[in-house]
């Protein structure tokens, strides 16, 4: 088609004019086949890809059948965002560039409601915005529904998504009866079909199905990688890479200024894009994008919604979207209007099966794009440090510096070639021009399933071979069952030694040093854990944890493991240090030691040991009396400290071993000094009352 098939289409001639003086030669698919349903009046219900030209579709159309005359507002049509109001706003002036008198009014949320309600007093024949401030003027009744002769749905689905749909329902239902009514949707979910069956009627389906939901031209490709290796990764992709303008996509708004950040920090001009900024600042950072000031947006879904940018030639999902859907919608910023474009896809091996949804929404096959090796990354450097040398080198302001240089070569006796090597190593030190980058291997979801795949059979035939196995020994009998029962309990206990022999070896030479296995006094009764003999030793005595061997927490005691040669005051030392509160009274564990410790963890195990029974002979000063009185003791009783008895009526008192009180008829010695002590009593006079 020719420039002249817009006008076969029916388009005004100052409609016609516009769009021939923005260079449109050839109306697209989805604009041949809408263009002529909406001159006729007639509804329209719109399902095509992003980015093939629907706002043209909708725009020139209604502009054509515009009433000049009419300041009130006559086309109304509903963004899901307000970057995009914005864009269809920008749309419709210039496709009405030559209608005179023509005013055009955006109005969305984030912006002051103060100049919108005076363009809405002062009259504009087109409103473009979002639902909520829709409902906001409608509220106010600073806007006026009743002479719409126009209603566009534009990115419908984005819209139910988003949660609009009950207000897109409320607008809708205060709209004249004989409004013409338009919805455009890249795809067509259940409700949005009951939204336009609602109120739309009868209306005239387009539908332009490819054999892909995403745009033919641009290319797709994705980088598997580890989740810390992403921005890595990203930096080499965008110094490989040669792009004009670029989105990065990712899931959070944090995230966005986070990566804006950092690839500033990179030497590259990137700026971040998310809702919790003001309108203005998002308003300003496209219009900077636009106009080359920023290459790199880092942007969330909602924020880039319906974004058109003509320099935008690379698309980077940083982060994969879990929604197929929003894929396509990232994407089709890029290769819009027949332009070509590239979209990368950053994924880590645990997100493969994601990938496999997209392709098969998408019912096309995205490619694996290889890491950009030390070799590529090191050409593109020396190749922008040419380029960037050769510019410098046309400055007309190099006289002085020539001088300078030929000075210093000439005094030092330098060669320029030397010099220029010295220069060029000074400057490339941030940035190297042969870098050595990490290498970047992940291993692919397509060869991690293969690999389980294999896994798999191969436990597969494994236990085909137990059950095999098995079935034999069930044929040899009960009888072989317990004689392989005992020789495995027989074969357990003799390798026993060897593993205690080998593990006490490991113990007792750690790094080359000699350990030595001391006895502490405290243990599980006292709460202790082996972190904190651990960090008591090696605070106190200035050991390092890795020759602090093998803890051992017992119910009244500990052991542990440390160098050979330790002096004695260090020793003496860590005999006063505390741990947890509790005494260590650290000691070398000796044979006496060893052998209560072992008897003491073999009292579980092992049987009871009875007692010798030893003959007491009646000289013997070791008594085992069952007498309450005497104590039961097997050890020689202690001497008895001498006891004032105090003054009795026939003696003036002496120290004595009587331990009975004053009642006790007469003084009975008892032999195991187990009698208890008795304290003189004490008397008080009572002082008499003062009268």
């Amino acid at each position: 088609m020719s420039s002249t098939d817009f006008a076969a289409l029916g388009i005004s001639a100052h409609v016609l004019k516009a769009v021939q003086q923005l260079g449109y030669e050839q109306p697209s698919p989805v604009q041949e086949q809408s263009i002529p349903i909406l001159l006729n009046g007639k509804n329209l219900l719109g399902t095509a890809q992003t980015g093939t030209g629907k706002t043209a579709a909708f725009a020139l159309p209604f502009l054509s059948n515009l009433d000049e005359k009419q300041k009130t507002p006559q086309i109304l049509v509903l963004t899901p965002t307000r970057e995009l109001a914005i864009q269809v706003a920008e749309a419709f002036q210039s496709y009405a560039k030559f209608i005179k008198g023509f005013h055009v009014l955006p109005i969305y949320g984030g912006a002051d409601i103060g100049g919108q309600l005076r363009g809405l007093k002062r009259g504009a024949q087109v409103v473009v915005g979002t639902p909520g401030r829709m409902l906001d003027h409608l509220r106010r009744r600073s806007l006026d529904l009743s002479q719409v002769r126009g209603l566009i749905l534009d990115e419908a689905d984005e819209m139910l998504r988003m949660g609009f749909i009950d207000d897109v329902e409320t607008i809708l239902a205060q709209t004249p009866e004989n409004c013409q009514r338009a919805l455009f949707s890249a795809t067509m979910p259940p409700a949005i079909r009951r939204v336009s069956q609602k109120y739309l009627g009868d209306a005239e389906t387009v539908s332009i199905e490819n054999k892909t939901k995403t745009v033919e031209r641009i290319e797709q490709q994705y980088v598997t990688c580890k989740s810390h290796q992403k921005m890595d990764a990203l930096t080499r992709v965008l110094e490989v890479e040669a792009f004009d303008g670029m989105i990065i996509f990712v899931r959070t708004k944090s995230s966005t200024v986070d990566i804006a950040e950092r690839l500033e920090a990179r030497g590259f001009s990137s700026a971040a894009l998310n809702g919790d900024l003001s309108q203005a600042l998002r308003e300003r950072t496209i219009n900077r994008l636009k106009k080359g000031q920023v290459d790199i947006v880092v942007a969330t879904d909602v924020a880039a919604r319906g974004l058109d940018v003509e320099r935008i030639s690379h698309v980077i999902n940083f982060d994969i979207p879990y929604d197929n859907e929003s894929y396509v919608h990232r994407i089709g910023r890029t290769g819009r209007a027949g332009r070509e474009g590239k979209a990368i896809l950053f994924i880590t091996p645990k997100e493969n099966r994601l990938l496999r949804s997209i392709e098969k929404s998408t019912r096309q096959t995205i490619k694996p794009m290889a890491m950009p090796s030390n070799e590529e990354v090191s050409g593109q450097r020396i190749q922008q440090f040419t380029e960037q040398l050769l510019k410098t080198m046309e400055l007309p302001k190099l006289d002085k510096f020539k001088s300078l240089i030929k000075q210093l070569a000439d005094e030092n006796d330098l060669d320029m070639a030397d010099m220029a090597a010295a220069l060029a190593f000074d400057n490339q030190k941030e940035r190297p021009l042969f870098p050595k980058l990490e290498t970047i291997v992940a291993t692919s979801g397509r060869e991690r399933d293969s690999g389980r795949d294999r896994n798999r059979d191969r436990d597969r035939d494994r236990k085909d071979r137990n059950k095999d196995r098995g079935v034999r020994k069930e044929h040899r009998g009960q009888s072989g069952d317990g004689q392989s029962a005992r020789s495995e309990q027989r074969r357990e206990r003799d390798d026993r030694p060897q593993r205690e022999l080998k593990a006490k070896e490991a113990n007792a030479n750690r790094d080359g040093v000699a350990m030595v296995t001391y006895r502490l006094e405290v243990g599980n009764n006292d709460k202790i854990t082996p972190s904190n003999i651990v960090g008591a030793i090696a605070n106190e005595a200035d050991i390092e944890s890795r020759f602090i061997g093998e803890i051992k927490l017992h119910d009244e005691y500990s052991t542990v493991d440390l160098p050979e040669g330790m002096p004695s005051d260090l020793l003496n030392h860590l005999k006063k240090v505390r741990v947890c509160a509790k005494p260590m009274r650290i000691s070398r564990l000796d044979g006496d030691n060893r052998m209560s410790q072992k008897s003491s963890k073999n009292d579980d195990s092992a049987p009871a040991r009875v007692p010798r029974k030893r003959p007491v002979e009646s000289s013997d000063n070791k008594t085992l009396s069952r007498n309450v009185k005497n104590k039961r003791t097997a050890e020689p009783p202690k001497p008895t400290k001498p006891v004032f008895r105090g003054k009795g009526k026939n003696d003036d008192g002496e120290f004595g071993n009587d331990k009975k009180s004053k009642r006790a008829k007469g003084p009975k010695i008892v032999v195991d000094g187990s009698a208890p002590l008795t304290k003189k009593k004490k008397t008080y006079t009572k002082k008499p009352k003062r009268s």
